[in-house]
């Protein structure tokens, strides 16, 4: 008892602190997203207003159509030009056309203008935020904070005027113009508005590129000062990643990793066929095709080899699997109470939990799942309250994907050592702080961003605005992997594959694969002149279309370990980073570095992308292991037709979103533990099973798993039916409809 007493209060200070970092970013975040909604709120009506402006414009313009043959006849004398033109065009015409005044539209559109009639909901919260937050400025932000200190004056004396003195050195160009007219005598409350609703945008913007931070948050802290004595540790943190200490040394390897890539990808050029389809090569004008690939080469015999595997999976209810993979894993006991670990948990504990995963998951609630597996509300509520937390779901499915990577079949699969992470739109109704309307959705949707192993296991899971760039999120889950997952390769779509991300990856001892679009576009670098770099390449010398900066990336290579230490430690998070560095100005050092360091990175990933037709297929089959398990999360999340009505804030989202992964991620595991069962059977059998084919199945796969109607969660009850711990394997494909029936 007196050892509980000595860890308590380290515990309630602890769990205080961290709270109060957590609140310190939600803070900060809800007033990024409340200036950015009234922003695009601004840019939208400005579009509508352009759009009707060019309506008018183009009956001006056949209007000048008209006008200017007879202005530029020279047979036409002066005097009649006015009468002809009234004749021809019509009095009423000229009338229509110049009734409405055309103005000349300031250089932002009139966006500014637009965003003063949400000045008054603006002013309800933001004084409040710049009170109670402590808004830092790095280097070249000097008069930006200069002006938030003299609007948090005027705040706080309820000042009405802004002194004639106050800086606007730090306002964007297309903004200088509504300050300058405003400056008029009579029109101080113009140009008050006008001038707050600049410095709130560009602290917004600020806090983005991370040119300000906020002292005390973890989102928004400044990423220049994360890594302490660094001096230290650069032997250290070189030798782990597996890089030079040296920029010039540096500068040298990258050299010779770009010629090595570059006589792979002019043999591949040299030798394609100039007509042959389906092959890299240059075209009579020396342009480079790429043809896609054609359809990978898969043995006939799979589909069978599927089909009778498949067929010979037990049919299961979604509590019977968690139910016996917790007795397989012991994941449930991750599950701790929020006033301290408990090891013992009872039958009813463990239901409680395992319903409020299944609730969440399914997206069916607490409200309807109670109803569904006999359990109270209250009791839900409560066991969600207590038990439910980002970091017992987060542990959880790490012991489930430690599981998963243990077993054999799923080493059939793929080494563990690669991974891909995709975007997933899920339909949100009601109010939401994360959730924006999306036309192409139709309504209003929230993003769910998964990291998938090659392995078919999901290892992380992220909830962010829709609006904002998927790329800048790429880096945090497979850095924050905590799974025995050996990865090293990590592919996305064209939405990952910056400079930045290129660039932070190899700098973490990592490597970002994507499959990107228009190769043909891309900018790829060579380290010599073009004569030079043509003559040791005929064929790919001149797709190599800029100078690669060596000089900059050798002076600044320090900078750069150090700033992938920061992220490979834990002691800046990568969005943060990679949402700084590439807003960042172009007169940025570390960030135009940091972009050279990137495009050596992205010329090496393409010209091997472009040689390798092995490579290309390995990362196409992973991002399809993605794609696949979105349809299997869409069927797991069917309740309210997959949207989502309740839980509106970002943690209870989180929350979840980490519960359809761990569902997710148990369908899989237990899909691929019964067809390892399978293949044994069918190998005990004396029928032939082979490795190379196993990788071609696929776990990704519901048609085994009940999700529906009644869905009772009887620990006991079901272990008391597995024989050994495992299910009977069904004989025939077609013998399962009354298995179903009497199981579920």
């Amino acid at each position: 008892m007196q050892h509980r007493e000595e860890r308590k209060y380290p515990i309630l200070l602890a769990f205080v602190a961290q709270a109060a970092i957590d609140q310190l970013d939600e803070v900060v975040a809800l007033f990024d997203q409340a200036v950015s909604a009234r922003e695009s709120r601004a840019k939208t009506k400005t579009n509508e207003a352009l759009v009707e402006r060019a309506k008018k414009g183009e009956a001006r313009q056949l209007l000048m159509d008209l006008i200017l043959p007879v202005l530029a006849d020279p047979s036409v004398p002066d005097e009649q030009v006015g009468g002809l033109l009234r004749e021809q065009i019509g009095m009423q015409r000229l009338r229509e056309i110049t009734s409405d005044a055309w103005k000349p539209l300031p250089k932002d559109h009139g966006r500014l203008s637009e965003l003063d009639s949400s000045y008054s909901y603006l002013r309800q919260f933001t004084p409040n935020v710049l009170a109670a937050v402590d808004f830092q400025g790095g280097p070249g932000t000097d008069e930006l904070m200069a002006a938030v200190a003299i609007l948090k004056r005027l705040n706080e004396t309820n000042g009405r005027k802004v002194p004639a003195d106050a800086p606007t050195g730090f306002v964007p160009a297309r903004y200088a113009d509504y300050l300058e007219k405003a400056r008029k005598p009579g029109e101080d409350t113009v140009f008050r508005h006008y001038w707050e609703l600049v410095v709130i945008l560009c602290l917004r913007d600020g806090l983005r590129s991370g040119d300000v931070f906020v002292p005390g948050s973890r989102r928004y802290a400044d990423p220049s000062t994360a890594t302490q004595q660094w001096e230290p540790k650069r032997a250290e943190y070189a030798q782990l990643v597996r890089k030079p200490l040296s920029g010039r040394d540096a500068v040298e390897v990258g050299r010779s990793e770009l010629h090595a890539a570059l006589t792979d990808l002019e043999e591949t050029l040299r030798t394609a066929p100039p007509e042959q389809a389906g092959a890299v090569r240059l075209d009579a004008e020396g342009n480079l095709i790429v043809a896609p690939l054609s359809a990978e080469d898969i043995p006939p015999e799979v589909k069978d080899l599927h089909d009778d595997l498949a067929g010979m999976l037990p049919f299961a209810p979604i509590a019977s699997v968690l139910i016996e993979l917790d007795a397989r894993t012991g994941f449930v006991d991750c599950f701790t109470h929020a006033g301290g670990r408990k090891l013992a948990k009872s039958a009813e504990t463990k239901r409680n939990i395992l319903a409020c995963l299944i609730g969440l998951g399914t997206n069916l609630g607490l409200v309807r799942m109670s109803e569904a597996c006999g359990v109270s509300y209250e009791m839900l509520a409560w066991t969600m309250e207590w038990y439910i937390r980002d970091e017992t779901l987060r542990e959880a499915n790490t012991v489930i994907v430690n599981h998963h990577h243990g077993l054999e079949m799923s080493k059939m699969f793929g080494g563990g050592t690669m991974s891909s992470s995709d975007g997933q739109r899920f339909p949100v109704r009601g109010k939401s702080t994360t959730a924006r309307t999306m036309t192409i959705y139709g309504g209003q949707v929230l993003s769910s961003y998964t990291h998938v192993s090659d392995q078919w296991s999901t290892f992380g899971t992220q909830q962010f605005v829709p609006t904002t760039r998927e790329g800048q999120y790429t880096l945090d889950e497979f850095l924050g992997n905590k799974t025995d997952l050996p990865l090293h390769d990590h592919a996305t779509d064209t939405h990952g594959a910056t400079l930045i991300n290129f660039s932070l990856f190899d700098l973490v001892g990592k490597r970002l694969t994507p499959r990107m679009r228009d190769l043909t576009k891309v900018t790829l670098v060579r380290d010599d002149t073009p004569t030079a770099i043509n003559r040791l390449y005929p064929h790919a010398g001149p797709l190599l279309n800029a100078r690669w900066g060596e000089a900059l990336v050798e002076d600044t290579w320090d900078d750069l370990l150090r700033m992938g230490a920061s992220l490979k430690y834990g002691q800046a998070t990568a969005s943060l980073v990679v949402g700084k560095w590439s807003a960042a100005p172009r007169q940025n050092t570390l960030a135009s570095a940091l972009k050279e360091w990137g495009l050596l990175r992205r010329t090496l990933h393409t010209a091997r992308y472009l040689s390798d037709p092995v490579y290309r297929r390995r990362i196409s089959r992973q991002l399809n292991k993605g794609e696949s398990l979105h349809a299997l999360r869409r069927d797991l999340h069917y309740a309210q037709q997959g949207t989502i009505t309740a839980r509106p804030y970002l943690s209870d989202q989180t929350e979840q979103a980490w519960c359809l992964t761990i569902l997710t991620n148990s369908v899989v595991v237990w899909t691929t533990e019964y067809f390892g069962l399978a293949v044994q059977r069918l190998r005990a059998d004396g029928k032939s099973v082979d490795d190379e084919l196993l990788a071609h199945i696929s776990p990704g796969r519901s048609e085994n798993i009940n999700f529906f109607g009644a869905i009772p969660v009887e620990v006991e009850a079901e272990l008391a039916k597995l024989d050994n711990g495992w299910r009977p394997l069904r004989t025939r494909p077609d013998d399962g409809a009354g298995m179903l029936l009497g199981q579920i």
